[in-house]
């Protein structure tokens, strides 16, 4: 029987999870069994998956599941450098030369397991099945917002936090606006017409800013592209590959601009691919703005969890795209998780 194993997130500010109870139920339902870990920071509670029948383990004690278990967590294991023997469904980021994920992958090799990385889970025609994109887009708006009024009163952006709703996020996200007394932005969103640009320019439209909605049409010509100098906030929402154009060069720093924060919602700063170079690494909950410059003032800031900023929203989203993938578990010889496979051996061999 195949075994799903839901494991309890250990990153700090994490509480989403990429299965909901009635998914579980779903899942069970077609013969998979699935065991849930108890967690003491998940949005959704262990009850639920408790009645739908799952069997519930302890927190953290998927390392000793059974060997044929697929682990299922959407981030990142802990840093341990431990061997890694099960199949693992996870977001890796460790396709595109991240130092990080390097080492990720030299653990699987290591413990004899795989990686089914949920960024390469993709239908036939090469199309994501499921994403956190929308939300992303829409939580990385928000946090931009705040970095932008922050300035508006000298200061830096303060730690930002989980919402327990949309609704409770645009209210305290207005009141924040409202009070720098100061006209409402300008902002630029590249990558309009996706998943996470469609997030970004709703919650823009929500707080009344003005958007300015690129896509590929406007970027074909790879640049350069100082129209982006001319808005206040740049949100970044493109997946960063090979051929994508340099939206910020490192001279932003010192060039004339009106630009004053960059949100990098595909926040990859350690990829060759890039798009925005004057910054280097992510940013946290906790500092969630980087200063680059300061005359005048250029923030970034790149957060690679923001949907957990609305746990309850993007998990119910996220589970309800990839559940029709998990009920496909019986067979991993075919379909998203074959080519799952196939993309992790690709890149194992080159290590």
């Amino acid at each position: 029987m195949t075994h799903l194993w839901v494991r309890a997130e250990q990153r700090a500010n994490e509480e989403r999870v990429g299965l909901t109870p009635d998914g579980a139920r779903a899942l069970l339902d077609a013969g998979i069994k699935v065991t849930v870990e108890q967690s003491s920071v998940r949005a959704i509670g262990i009850q639920g998956y408790s009645d739908a029948g799952c069997e519930i383990a302890p927190e953290n004690t998927w390392p000793d599941a059974p060997a044929d278990a697929i682990i299922f967590g959407l981030k990142e294991l802990p840093e341990d450098g431990t061997r890694l023997a099960h199949r693992h469904i996870l977001f890796g980021h460790a396709y595109k030369g991240q130092p990080t994920g390097q080492v990720l992958l030299k653990r699987f090799m290591a413990g004899g397991g795989t990686l089914y990385d949920l960024e390469y889970l993709v239908d036939d025609t090469g199309r994501r099945v499921a994403a956190f994109g929308y939300w992303a887009g829409f939580a990385g708006a928000a946090v931009s917002l705040k970095c932008w009024a922050a300035q508006q009163g000298g200061k830096i952006c303060a730690p930002v936090g989980v919402y327990k709703s949309k609704d409770a996020l645009l209210d305290d996200l207005r009141a924040t606006l409202d009070a720098t007394n100061t006209p409402r932005p300008t902002a630029i969103v590249i990558g309009a017409l996706g998943r996470v640009g469609s997030g970004a320019s709703d919650l823009c439209a929500a707080m009344d800013v003005q958007v300015t909605k690129w896509d590929m049409k406007e970027t074909a010509s790879g640049g350069p592209f100082p129209e982006i100098m001319q808005h206040d906030i740049f949100i970044n929402c493109i997946f960063a590959s090979p051929g994508t154009p340099v939206f910020v060069p490192a001279s932003a720093k010192t060039d004339a601009r009106k630009l004053a924060v960059i949100g990098d919602v595909a926040c990859d700063p350690d990829s060759n691919f890039s798009p925005i170079k004057v910054y280097d690494r992510t940013t946290t909950w906790d500092a969630p703005a980087l200063r680059v410059a300061d005359t005048p003032p250029l923030d970034v800031t790149a957060i690679d969890n923001l949907p957990s900023m609305l746990p309850v929203e993007s998990s119910q989203d996220y589970a309800s795209q990839l559940l029709p993938s998990l009920l496909t578990l019986t067979d991993l010889d075919g379909g998203v998780w074959a080519r799952a496979k196939g993309d992790f051996d690709s890149h194992t061999e080159k290590l």
